[in-house]
């Protein structure tokens, strides 16, 4: 099969949908993007990314795809059980699915894969992850992501698939370090956030970044990852990111909040989701349920239930006793 032969579906014409589809079409594919709401079939330009003209590979529609050679799942993780069903109902068998999502599933506490292998039970699933803000890999900018299945040839054979000058891909096998990695970072933003925003300062956010990369990983091995997965993209790389820049939805909430501001009017005023916000109660009952201790992420939950201050916090994480690293 030639490189102009291949079909890559892309479910979710959000930002990061439409940053898939864009870097998708640099491989020589030709494009479908699926978006829940109709537009004109010439649209070259989607709201969730304006400025950004979609390359003439790309096919905007409403329909589900029946047939394609890899079908990436860009939705937020709370709506994908019901999208994944759908698209199970159309999609011939064989055809492998890549998450693209962040988070845990509120009420269940399941990773994005966990939510595929009841919806699409038998196919060939895998997860992509990694340090990307959709705007920079939409214009072409140089980034790089974790690709990881269980069955490591296909990751292998996927990020093939999807590799390109601009956009890089490394494969992996540990789908529970990766996913792990993947939604616990946007609760450690949010607690980045607050302490910028609180005037707590940078040597506050990099011990706070730090020490929760001690916690995902003590998480990551209880569901039967590996520690050093945090120390790729997947892990830190996308800390960083997630962490530092202005462009996280998830830590510019959290300087926010940091500020004194509510998370009923924050919320109020944005029209994109911060993944953090529905993962963080998940995340402390998923650490629970596996008797693992995550004192940031859950000090980050009870901020935003407002169960704690933020002076009340930071006294709660340093007054722990210290331990050795």
């Amino acid at each position: 099969m030639s490189m102009t032969d291949r079909h890559i579906a892309v479910i979710g014409a959000g930002a990061w949908g439409t940053a898939l589809a864009c870097t998708a079409a640099r491989t020589g594919a030709n494009v479908t993007l699926w978006m829940r709401s109709p537009v004109a079939p010439d649209v070259r330009e989607l709201p969730r990314l304006p400025g950004i003209r979609l390359p003439d590979t790309v096919h905007v529609t409403g329909e589900f795809p029946t047939q394609a050679d890899l079908v990436l799942l860009v939705v937020p993780v709370q709506t994908a059980r019901q999208v994944s069903t759908s698209l199970e109902q159309s999609l011939t068998p064989g055809i492998p699915v890549i998450t693209c999502c962040k988070g845990l599933e509120q009420g269940t506490s399941l990773l994005p894969l966990d939510v595929l292998a009841e919806t699409m039970p038998g196919r060939p699933t895998a997860v992509l992850s990694g340090p990307n803000f959709a705007i920079e890999v939409a214009q072409g900018l140089p980034a790089a992501a974790t690709l990881a299945s269980a069955d490591l040839p296909l990751a292998q054979h996927l990020a093939s698939q999807l590799n390109s000058s601009s956009f890089r891909l490394y494969a992996s096998d540990d789908i529970a370090g990766v996913q792990l990695a993947g939604a616990a970072k946007n609760v450690v933003a949010i607690g980045a956030g607050i302490v910028i925003g609180a005037g707590l300062g940078e040597n506050g956010r990099a011990a706070l970044i730090t020490r929760a990369v001690a916690e995902i990983a003590r998480l990551a091995e209880a569901l039967g990852g590996r520690a050093s997965t945090l120390a790729g993209l997947s892990g830190v790389g996308d800390l960083i990111l997630t962490c530092t820049g202005r462009g996280s939805r998830n830590y510019s909430l959290g300087i926010e909040l940091g500020e004194g501001r509510s998370l009923t009017d924050i919320l109020a005023s944005r029209t994109t989701v911060a993944e953090g916000v529905l993962t963080a109660p998940a995340l402390v009952a998923l650490a629970q349920s596996l008797n693992v201790q995550v004192p940031i992420i859950e000090t980050v939950t009870h901020l935003l239930s407002e169960k704690l201050t933020i002076d009340e916090a930071r006294s709660l994480l340093l007054d722990r006793p210290p331990t050795v690293e």
